[in-house]
């Protein structure tokens, strides 16, 4: 079975052109099979702010009204993603941008009011395996963004470790398939104030304690809650690491 990476960017990485652009470097190096999936919530975040819209987040979740979803629309889908892969055409990766409304590629629910209202945002209901396996089969990576659809008309703003994982996921079925996370830090901290405090490896029953400890919150919860979906979910491996590290095998946190 033909192997398969599908690397997720994030967290500060997008907001840093010089880590961004060794990342993609680094990216368009890696020979076979792969899939990009990106984040920006920083560039949303200054945007929005510039907009006089104050961004609101609960547990590591953008809410998304009408008017941020037009902003991280405009913000996702097209400054970030063209910015990436015209990089990464300029580094021999011949890449195709995407939403999950292009070719049906990812289509998501919007997510139920109750108990909190987080406005147009999804859950990924089903991701269109055959899709991206066609532009793999060209030779093609493809490079996607957080925006989906609902399969009737309307955009939904994404977790875009969700996408990952569910992208990861969906192509495990045909692919001996590897979910790679990669932000700014090492991996996941026991402290966070302490960059040398690595955890090289967490199972369900360390997450749950690291969970109850307060070690992991905010961002690093949907996060880590969606690694372990995708282990369960046939994925062979998870890793969670510096996007500087990219090309080194042992490094990062590995999700059992």
């Amino acid at each position: 079975m033909e192997t398969l990476k599908v690397i997720k960017i994030g967290g500060n990485v997008i907001d840093n052109p010089a880590a961004l652009e060794t990342f993609l470097k680094d990216f368009a190096s890696i020979p076979g099979a792969k899939i990009l999936v990106h984040g920006g919530g920083a560039i949303a975040s200054a945007t929005l702010k510039s907009m006089g819209i104050e961004p609101k987040m609960i547990d590591g979740r953008r809410v998304t009204d009408a008017e941020t979803l037009k902003v991280v629309t405009m913000v996702y889908a097209g400054l970030i993603n063209k910015n990436i892969v015209a990089a990464l055409q300029k580094y021999g990766c011949n890449a195709a941008g995407l939403t999950g409304a292009d070719c049906n590629a990812i289509v998501s629910r919007k997510r139920p009011a109750t108990p909190i209202d987080y406005g147009f945002v999804g859950d990924v209901e089903r991701v269109n395996a055959d899709a991206f396996a066609m532009f793999l089969a060209a030779g093609v990576t493809p490079v996607v963004c957080a925006i989906n659809h609902d399969g009737k008309g309307t955009l939904l703003n994404t977790n875009a470790d969700t996408v990952a994982s569910a992208v990861a996921a969906a192509m495990s079925k045909s692919y001996e398939t590897q979910l790679v996370m990669c932000f700014e830090k090492d991996g996941v901290l026991y402290d966070k104030d302490d960059p040398e405090s690595v955890i090289a490896a967490i199972d369900a029953p360390l997450f749950e304690t690291l969970k109850a400890d307060g070690r992991v919150a905010a961002g690093m919860l949907p996060k880590l809650s969606n690694a372990f979906d995708a282990i369960k979910s046939g994925v062979k491996s998870v890793v969670i690491k510096n996007s500087a590290k990219i090309l080194e095998e042992a490094s990062g946190t590995t999700i059992k």
